[in-house]
């Protein structure tokens, strides 16, 4: 039997004809049931990905592993989840690879952190940071149920970010909470010179406040933000337009990077705006 083939215990997604999705555990001798007949799970046991598997009542399903993002948006939440699309920018914007020690603050369901520990590999370290413990359960059973079990290299703690026992330096911080602005100087603290702040936000209330701490505590580079949109396109033959739905605004992400100890941030040169310039007396 290839790797690949459907084992007992694996997750699967089954697309209908329509492109709906659903998903199911394989167990052995448990059935799936549908409007149109039920499917028993050990038929999809030892078929490969990419099969079409057929209920009792003749209706078909392609068959596949889900994928990341296919996972966290259907798995059990407690708070909003980082979608997909900002995860990937966080990852990509923040430089999270194999080997990085990374500082979580605001797990929620667990999304990023599983797109987290997924980054870093073996080799990095994840300390993530809940206030709340009803989150923190979910997450840990999110996160768990997708690797399989407890990653070893992931340290889950509940409480407020300032109260936690900090030893070890961090190559990047990642906040996603209400006022991240409370914690800069515990990040400039936490942060080897050359590391990564990054904070997701909801609001531009909150991104201001956000940028400005960054500014005033003299630690960080000059921020940087922006916001991400995707949307999907229809495509039949010649006929090619956008679809009329989108995943638009989810959140902020502002970023900035650790200044080495000492040494004083570089003021951003700007063109001064019209208007900034004293009108000469005649």
């Amino acid at each position: 039997m290839s790797d690949r083939n459907f084992q007992y215990g694996d997750r699967v997604q089954l697309t209908d004809a329509k492109g709906k999705l659903y998903s199911i555990t394989l167990t052995a001798g448990a059935e799936w049931h549908t409007h149109k007949g039920m499917l028993k799970h050990d038929e999809l046991v030892g078929i490969p990905e990419g099969s079409i598997v057929v209920t009792n009542g003749e209706l078909k399903f392609q068959a596949f592993r889900p994928l990341l993002a296919d996972y966290v948006l259907s798995m059990p939440r407690g708070a909003t989840i980082i979608y997909p699309k900002d995860a990937a920018m966080i990852l990509g914007v923040a430089d999270i690879k194999p080997g990085v020690r990374v500082l979580e603050a605001g797990v929620g369901s667990g999304a990023l952190s599983i797109s987290i520990l997924r980054a870093i590999g073996e080799n990095g370290f994840l300390h993530s940071v809940e206030i709340r413990d009803d989150f923190a359960k979910i997450s840990e059973k999110n996160v768990s149920s997708y690797f399989g079990e407890k990653p070893v290299n992931w340290k889950l703690s509940i409480g407020a970010l300032q109260e936690q026992q900090l030893e070890n330096s961090f190559d990047r911080v990642v906040l996603d909470m209400l006022a991240p602005w409370e914690c800069i100087e515990l990040a400039a603290k936490v942060l080897r010179p050359g590391g990564v702040f990054m904070a997701y936000v909801a609001t531009t209330t909150q991104l201001s406040a956000t940028a400005e701490a960054l500014k005033d505590d003299g630690h960080f580079t000059e921020p940087e933000s922006f916001e991400s949109m995707v949307r999907g396109w229809h495509h039949e033959g010649l006929a090619v337009r956008p679809q009329q739905r989108m995943i638009g605004h989810t959140g902020f992400l502002i970023f900035a990077r650790r200044m080495a100890p000492g040494v004083e941030v570089l003021a951003r040169r700007r063109r001064p705006a019209k208007g900034s310039y004293g009108v000469a007396e005649d």
